[in-house]
């Protein structure tokens, strides 16, 4: 008799929460490809309420970490992605790359 072969589950290291969780905010607002405007959108909390809720729920200088990471990555805020993008692709269309 032949055995049958499964397929592997492939499993996330951090899969999606619920959006009714209240870890979902959580898990957005450390996703690089969730910006603040996003996590306004689907749950009404704004950027300070996001800081807020992360103050809370982390350690201390896990909190630090996701701040210094916020602030260094400019995709958390929609302008600021849009902007760095133009920038990229008229360094690209001008050739200075």
């Amino acid at each position: 008799m032949k055995k049958k072969g499964h397929r592997p589950i492939t499993r996330v290291k951090n899969p999606e929460p619920n959006i009714e969780d209240p870890d979902w905010v959580i898990w957005a607002a450390w996703a690089d490809r969730i910006t603040f405007e996003e996590i306004e959108k689907k749950t009404g909390y704004r950027e300070n309420d996001v800081i807020k809720i992360m103050r809370r729920s982390l350690k201390p200088s896990s909190f630090r970490l996701w701040r210094k990471r916020v602030n260094q990555k400019s995709i958390k805020h929609r302008k600021k992605f849009e902007y760095s993008r133009k920038q990229i692709t008229s360094k690209l269309k001008k050739g200075d790359y």
